[in-house]
């Protein structure tokens, strides 16, 4: 590992090596005094307290002037650390994130606006108001609007799921806002699912400031050096305008944000809101094992560690030979991979897709279940809503209970007779209904219909009814207003449509 301290090697006059290795008295790598002498590793060097200083030493011009460096055996720059703060992780209802909650409650504005809207054009223009009967088209007072309340929700809703639906607006008006609605869901759908990907796969992370410009325009973050370092005397000398008001600020800045160390450094970014300017060996050193530490930017300059050793020293030939050697059958690329890589976080550079697991979907099968139990609740109530309020002429309950779950085990086909009781098909009289009819001459001569608010069975009238449509006009109910018309050509009679013609007045055939 990489020494927490700057060191030295000192030989002993009487000794030949191996050598004895020790730490820096005061602990810094060196830097001048005013008086000229030096402090650290390089004080050392120079009054020969000290053969060799193996750290994190940069060469530096202002050192290569007092001792001797070996080549360097690693190159770097300065850099920023600072800290991360992790967004939100995924989580089961991450599939809301593509829009913020605003977003969201504009948008079922929207739709009831659209909704309530279409509604109201569809009631006022005279295009949405037609004959249900193609065969009374134009002559008949009935007319109908597909619009109704219930069925201006749901158009909306099925525009904007992209399935569309069986009711198509007949108007321009109603064709206007369809219009202009699918535009919307158009432009909605395809910007939730670009950003679908992005925010269910990533996980976002908040920096607030991205280069070292950034750094120097703000007050907010605090930011030093080591002090006694080379980038410390970097910020001193430079004469780059941005690097000199970082310099003033740290230099004027109380409480101090120079600090003595690398780990004080390090701990400070962690527990306070401060960006720690260091070499970016040591960047990447920490970064592998901290998560929760960044590098902000990139370089702000490039030089290299070399060993330090006294000026003239005999030692300097046999170390860069050395390091060249090392260089060039990588040994000194393994060892840096050795004892940097940390292991806890993940590369930086790897942007591979992830799978998304139940942790990043799961809502959506909340609601699919939520919906279906909704679904299923909403059938029992009609179910038993239908039948409550059909006692007097249906089965019972239990019955048609058990017939449907019959049907549904075995599949059957969805077509069946309406069941009635059998009590009611002898001994009680189906209801009466006075509507007002007239009288109408079909094609084929027949005469239809009785005078207007002549009582009429129920029975009588579904008979009538179907009789009509086994002559050729399907779904035709005759109106007073209605006086003669064309009807389509006689199909061939069925022997239900005869059998309806046998039955006395009409009635149900047994």
């Amino acid at each position: 590992m990489p020494p927490t301290r700057p060191t030295v090697s000192s030989t002993p006059p009487w000794s030949s090596p191996p050598f004895w290795i020790r730490l820096v008295g005061d602990g810094v790598y060196g830097v001048p005094e005013a008086n000229g002498t030096w402090t650290g590793m390089v004080g050392e060097l120079i009054t020969r307290k000290a053969d060799l200083a193996v750290a994190g030493l940069t060469i530096t011009a202002e050192r290569e002037k007092v001792i001797d460096f070996s080549k360097p055996f690693m190159t770097l720059g300065i850099s920023i650390l600072y800290r991360v703060h992790m967004g939100r992780k995924p989580g089961y209802f991450s599939f809301l994130d593509p829009f913020s909650p605003g977003v969201w409650l504009f948008m079922l504005l929207a739709y009831l606006a659209v909704s309530c809207i279409l509604f109201l054009v569809a009631r006022l223009t005279p295009y949405e108001w037609y004959s249900p009967h193609a065969c009374a088209r134009g002559r008949c007072g009935l007319l109908v609007n597909q619009y109704s309340l219930g069925n201006s929700l749901w158009f909306p809703v099925g525009g904007f799921m992209q399935q569309g639906s069986t009711i198509a607006p007949r108007a321009l008006s109603t064709r206007c806002v369809s219009g202009v609605w699918w535009a919307f869901t158009l432009i909605i759908i395809s910007s939730y699912t670009a950003n679908l990907a992005a925010f269910l796969t990533v996980q976002r992370m908040d920096v607030p400031i991205e280069s070292v410009d950034d750094l120097a325009d703000q007050t907010t973050i605090e930011y030093g050096t080591i002090h006694g370092g080379s980038s410390m005397t970097f910020f001193q000398n430079s004469r780059y305008q941005t690097y000199q008001r970082m310099w003033n600020y740290m230099y004027s800045k109380q409480p101090s944000v120079f600090v003595k160390s690398t780990e004080e450094g390090v701990a400070r970014v962690l527990n306070s809101n401060y960006a720690f300017l260091l070499e970016s060996t040591m960047n990447e050193y920490h970064r592998q094992r901290n998560c929760n530490l960044t590098q902000v930017g990139g370089l702000l300059d490039t030089k290299g560690y070399g060993i330090g050793m006294p000026v003239g020293s005999a030692f300097r030939d046999e170390f860069d030979l050395a390091i060249l050697q090392l260089q060039e059958n990588n040994r000194l690329e393994i060892l840096k991979r050795k004892w940097w890589e940390g292991g806890k976080c993940p590369k930086e550079e790897d942007h591979r897709a992830r799978g998304l697991g139940m942790e990043n979907i799961g809502g959506i099968f909340v609601v699919l279940i939520c919906g279906l139990i909704v679904a299923i609740f909403m059938a029992m109530l009609e179910f038993l809503w239908t039948l409550r309020h059909s006692e007097a002429t249906e089965v019972s309950v239990c019955r048609e209970m058990v017939a449907e779950l019959r049907g549904i085990i075995l599949c059957q086909d969805g077509a069946r007779p309406r069941r009635r009781r059998a009590g009611l098909r002898s001994g009680h009289p189906l209801p009466e209904e006075r509507l007002p009819r007239a009288t109408a001459t079909l094609s084929n001569g027949q005469l239809c219909g009785a005078a207007a608010g002549e009582p009429e069975q129920l029975a009588q009238r579904l008979a009538r009814e179907a009789a009509l449509v086994a002559r050729g006009c399907a779904h035709v109910r005759v109106c007073p207003e209605c006086r003669r018309f064309q009807g389509p050509r006689r199909p061939a009679r069925s022997e239900e449509s005869l059998a309806w013609d046998r039955a006395p007045g009409g009635g149900e055939p047994e």
